[in-house]
């Protein structure tokens, strides 16, 4: 059964990403066709990159680079859950995927966002990096507003078309990690 990770990409104190990630989450594991596991980058305290060799190489030194790789080798794809900050995603989660590179290639990702355009700028230059890492990205993302998926800017209240989009982009992102699994595999 494939393995997903939702990770979430901010760190910031007063966040809406564990109220959106819970959210993913929550949808995610009612389904019976992929093993969900939330990963909150709180939970890994990753400095600025601080490796010698470049990740494409694998020779981690750090201990908490070497926990992170074990916990992003554990998944055959992810849904990553990003903010929108000044046009981009945030640098914590830049600098968590930066940390690694054959962990996240050949498998899929999708994006559920947040900010005053959805996140969409955020997912934009995701969608760049995931390219640079061998990772295929799905089609559908969820882009939810500030102004209309949150009260006050800060309570998470979803609309009701934000679970179909959810339920598309699960679905394609579980379906694509199961067909790159013979790349994986290797």
């Amino acid at each position: 059964m494939a393995r997903i990770g939702i990770i979430i990409g901010s760190t910031r104190p007063g966040r809406n990403g564990a109220a959106v990630g819970q959210w993913v989450y929550d949808v995610a594991s009612q389904r019976t066709d992929a093993e969900f596991e939330l990963v909150d980058l709180l939970d890994y305290k990753l400095p600025h990159l601080d490796e010698i060799y470049p990740p494409s190489m694998g020779q981690y030194q750090q201990p908490h680079t070497l926990e992170w790789a074990n916990k992003i080798a554990s998944f055959d794809g992810f849904i990553m859950v990003t903010p929108e900050y000044n046009h981009s995603t945030s640098g914590a989660l830049k600098n968590a995927i930066d940390f690694l590179y054959s962990e996240w290639t050949n498998k899929a990702i999708g994006f559920v966002s947040y900010g005053s355009v959805g996140g969409t700028r955020a997912v934009e230059h995701l969608r760049l990096i995931a390219g640079e890492l061998m990772m295929a990205d799905v089609r559908s993302q969820v882009a939810l507003s500030l102004f209309t998926d949150f009260e006050n800017f800060s309570v998470f209240k979803p609309n009701e078309h934000q679970q179909a989009a959810l339920t598309t982009t699960l679905d394609q992102v579980v379906a694509w990690s199961k067909a790159l699994a013979p790349l994986r595999n290797k």
